[in-house]
This record gives C-alpha cells, sequence and structure tokens, in this order.
C-alpha cells in the first residue's frame, strides 16, 4: 500500500519500521517539529524523525493540520491508500480522514473502548488492571471512538511499570498494524463498532499540555493504591507508575480530579 506514517516519539518507530520490512511504500512522514528539551533546551529530534532519516523517508514536521493548505495539497498528490497514526500528538482533521480509501488508522495502546485518551498505558497500571494490549482501529472525529479492527491481549504482571510494559505494547502494535493491513487489503477484517457504555477514559497526566508526553517518565518511584496515596504524591508527573494490589473498595484512578471532557481527539 502506499501510505502516510504519523507519529512521534519512540512508540511509534516499530510501527514505521515494521511498514517499511513490510515493503510497503510510506511516502510521507509527519511528526512534530524539532522542540527544545532538557535543561540545556537543547533541540530535540522526534525518534520517528530520526528512523525516517536514517532510511531516507521524506519528511514533514507541520505546526498546525486543519488550515494547512500547502499540506492538504501535498497529501492529496500523494494519494495514499492509509494514513497510519501512532502517537502524533495532533489532532487530525475531518479533510485527512476523509483522504484514503482504507482511512486512518490508529494503534492505540489499550483494548478500546477502555482507556480512551493520550494516556492508555499509564492509567492501565495506575489502576491495577490485570490486563492490556493494543487495538488498531479506525479513526474519526471523536476521541478514540472509531471502529476498531483488530486487538491483542497481555497480562499485567503486579510489578509490572508503565516503562517496561510500553515497549512490550510498541511491538505488539507493529505487528498488529502489519496484519490490520493484510485483512484490510484482503476484505478478511471489517470494522466493528465499539461499545460505548463500556469505556473509560485515560486523559494526558499533564491537562495543560497539548500533545501527549514524547516518552515514558523515567524517573524512579511507583504510583501505589490511591487510596493510600498522599496528595502531593497525586500530583507527581513524573512516576513510573507500577501495578500493586490495592483494596477493592479502594477508589480508583478516575476519582483524583483530572478533567476528562474533549472535544477532540489527542493522538
Amino acid at each position: 500500500m502506499k501510505l502516510v506514517f504519523c507519529g512521534t516519539p519512540e512508540f511509534a518507530v516499530p510501527s514505521l519500521q515494521a511498514l517499511v520490512d513490510a515493503g510497503h511504500d510510506v511516502a510521507l512522514v509527519l511528526t512534530q517539529p524539532d522542540r527544545p528539551a532538557g535543561r540545556k533546551l537543547e533541540l530535540h529530534i522526534p525518534p520517528v524523525k530520526q528512523l525516517a532519516l536514517s532510511i531516507g523517508l521524506p519528511i514533514a514536521q507541520p505546526e498546525r493540520l486543519k488550515t494547512n493548505t500547502e499540506l492538504r495539497v501535498l497529501l492529496e498528490q500523494i494519494n495514499p491508500d492509509a494514513i497510519i497514526v501512532v502517537a502524533y500528538g495532533r489532532i487530525i482533521p475531518q479533510w485527512m480522514l476523509d483522504l484514503p480509501r482504507f482511512g486512518n488508522i490508529n494503534v492505540h495502546g489499550s483494548l478500546l473502548p477502555k482507556y480512551r485518551g493520550a494516556a492508555p498505558i499509564q492509567w492501565a497500571i495506575a489502576n491495577g488492571e490485570t490486563e492490556t494490549g493494543v487495538t488498531t482501529m479506525l479513526l474519526d472525529a471523536g476521541l478514540d471512538t472509531g471502529d476498531t479492527l483488530l486487538s491483542h491481549s497481555i497480562p499485567i504482571a503486579s510489578h509490572t511499570t508503565s516503562p517496561q510494559l510500553y515497549p512490550q505494547l510498541s511491538q505488539i502494535g507493529s505487528n498488529l498494524l502489519i496484519q490490520t493491513l493484510s485483512g484490510l487489503e484482503q476484505g478478511t477484517i471489517h470494522p466493528i463498532p465499539q461499545d460505548s457504555n463500556r469505556a473509560t477514559l485515560a486523559p494526558d497526566s499533564h491537562p495543560r499540555r497539548r500533545s501527549p508526553r514524547p516518552d515514558p517518565p523515567t524517573r524512579p518511584g511507583h504510583l501505589q493504591p490511591l487510596a493510600r496515596l498522599h496528595p502531593m504524591a497525586r500530583r507527581s508527573r513524573n512516576l513510573p507508575w507500577q501495578a500493586l494490589p490495592h483494596p477493592s473498595n479502594a477508589p480508583l484512578i478516575h476519582s483524583i480530579g483530572y478533567p476528562f471532557q474533549s472535544a477532540s481527539s489527542k493522538l
């Protein structure tokens, strides 16, 4: 297939590599702009861009999508069969959703409809889930509300932290993406609407940030059951959250007060 790939952090790198290895024609890679990072504010090149440069793929780093006429003309000229979106960190506008014949295919780090949003892996760990996985889905205008395509589940051990889970789900997602594209092309996969009555939300743990954290947190520590958390710990933003047993009557992380309403999806 001729594809456009949209992704930014390390989580998206295996998916891009898998597409290239499978022989797909990645005509363009969209990733977020290089930005200053760290104490020295040195320019940070997104991991997806680093991979694209190393294998010679065309790259674009637009600041905006919805009103970007130049980008729209370029994508219309490419006329991709599908647009792949993996942790891009941008809202996909309607004109992009409508462009490819197979739609915009997203690799999401949860078993949808559970944990819709920007931080599904962290929230699954924090809520003490014993199972999680990856879902491929067709993007629509909602918050991860599109029809699902394929999913793959794995158990979560009690000692697992989110940084440990990230690479596992990232690799699973890359394999699932290749299977999804093959099934769509052969007509063996049919979209399944989500049951919104079973949906839960996983908003970014940094509510003021406009895009998801580029990489999993790495500072020492872990998230204990919320019933035993000190208010200061609840506000911490850099903990590699760990699943620990907690009483059945302990409140889930949904109760700590982060805003859940969102008018648009962050990917």
